[in-house]
């Protein structure tokens, strides 16, 4: 059995693992497509961008739709309209903070790497309540690809300093967990769209809770992560 040494370090996915943002960036995303003469993009069809890097949703959207204008400009028009509608309204997951708060205590070090703009990750930190206790944080606009490539979360382990195979990935999509996977990271997965926690990406997570943040469990995660102290922990699904 191949020895799997402990966790040094935690990295987060942003939008829809640690913050409660996904309604907030479909509004954003609807908006601006609405404001190109697009008026039928759905829920349903905003779900198949989650995971995706803000830039990349856009240069595909543009495409299908046949959007004339440039996506860096999309992408501004969003990021504005986006700021505006979570400026005091953005939640962090109970549960998410908790985890946040228990790592901190035990002096795991902690990133945050997301398919945001660094303007939209700090806008949504800034004044939470694990915010001060995140200040490393990796952006996709810093490195030449995006989720599911691993390049952010290979970013974050270079900037705390850790090997990637100490790095756990906290995820909900599964071009993160694909990421997190590629970048020889132990990944748990917290499906925000609970429709796709059967999707074999997330068979691959060490642990994943199928039932999303209503299941997830902090306590279940450093446990797990203390678990490979002693060996290789077991692959698992959680509140099943």
């Amino acid at each position: 059995m191949t020895t799997v040494l402990p966790a040094a370090a935690l990295v987060f996915d942003l939008d829809g693992t640690l913050v409660n943002s996904e309604p907030h960036y479909y509004e954003a995303n609807r908006r601006v497509l609405a404001g190109h003469g697009v008026c039928d993009f759905s829920w349903e069809r905003y779900t198949s961008y989650i995971g995706v890097g803000a830039l990349d949703a856009l240069i595909a959207q543009r495409a299908e739709y046949g959007i004339a204008a440039p996506a860096q400009e999309l992408l501004a028009e969003q990021d504005r309209c986006y700021l505006e509608l979570i400026r005091g309204r953005i939640e962090v997951f109970p549960g998410m903070a908790r985890l946040v708060e228990l790592a901190h205590t035990a002096g795991l070090p902690m990133a945050v790497a997301s398919g945001s703009t660094r303007e939209a990750i700090d806008a949504a930190l800034t004044g939470s309540a694990v915010g001060a206790l995140l200040p490393v944080r990796v952006s996709a606009e810093e490195v030449p690809r995006g989720k599911p490539e691993p390049d952010v979360f290979e970013a974050a382990a270079r900037r705390l300093g850790v090997p990637p195979e100490r790095c756990v990935v906290v995820e909900d999509a599964a071009p993160g967990v694909t990421a997190a996977l590629r970048a020889g990271m132990r990944c748990v997965a917290v499906p925000s769209v609970l429709r796709a926690a059967d999707e074999a990406v997330f068979a691959g997570a060490g642990l994943c809770f199928p039932g999303g943040q209503d299941t997830f469990d902090a306590d279940a995660v450093l446990a797990w992560i203390g678990c490979a102290a002693g060996g290789e922990p077991a692959a698992g699904r959680a509140g099943s």
